[in-house]
């Protein structure tokens, strides 16, 4: 084999270690509503399962920058999980991080949790933020609203179920993603060889 060729191969698998996402799933949720039930739970299930996920208790220490951190995993994310709870809309961050994932094309898979999709609105104050961020929000929590998702209600499904549901979703999304990179690359690398 050609010295170029495995210079080459060898930058690629190097690449491909830097740059591994630190998290291959964000998950976006209200904490006072979800954070002790789906979201932990969610999280721990992905970490059993060897995903790395992003999730702020979790993943952030001491001393970390709020959004330099947080905008830095969706950038770097592949999926995102939005739970969407009764006083998600009433959350800046939560809102931010919903948007950023809609500007940046991010697949988000929803969970509508004892909220229904035609609920959701941005309901912040007017004088306290600025128009062009209300905008940015109510975009992204319409896209949201038009994406299929998961539903739970909490007075009558089981908590499990719904975890193990997403879980599964992730895995299918990040798998589809993966071919889809590696189709790619094949006829990337079939367009453009290596020259020998």
């Amino acid at each position: 084999m050609n010295s170029s060729v495995v210079k080459a191969r060898a930058l690629e698998r190097l690449a491909k270690r830097v740059m591994k996402p630190k998290c291959e799933v964000f998950i976006n949720h209200r904490g006072v509503d979800t954070k002790r039930s789906i979201a932990t739970l969610l999280y721990d299930q992905l970490s059993w399962l060897n995903i790395p996920s992003f999730l702020d208790n979790k993943t952030m220490k001491p001393g970390d920058k709020l959004f330099d951190k947080i905008d830095s995993a969706i950038m770097g994310c592949k999926v995102g999980v939005a739970v969407f709870s009764p006083r998600y809309c009433d959350s800046y961050f939560c809102l931010h991080e919903l948007a950023l994932f809609a500007q940046t094309k991010k697949k988000v898979i929803p969970i509508f949790c004892d909220v229904k999709p035609s609920q959701l609105h941005v309901s912040l104050d007017n004088n306290q933020y600025s128009q062009e961020d209300l905008t940015r929000f109510a975009w992204a929590i319409e896209q949201a609203k038009n994406t299929v998702g998961l539903t739970f209600d909490s007075s009558k499904g089981n908590l499990a179920d719904v975890v193990r549901k997403a879980s599964n979703i992730v895995i299918r999304t990040l798998i589809e993603m993966e071919i889809k990179e590696k189709q790619t690359k094949r006829r990337r690398d079939q367009m453009f060889p290596v020259p020998t």
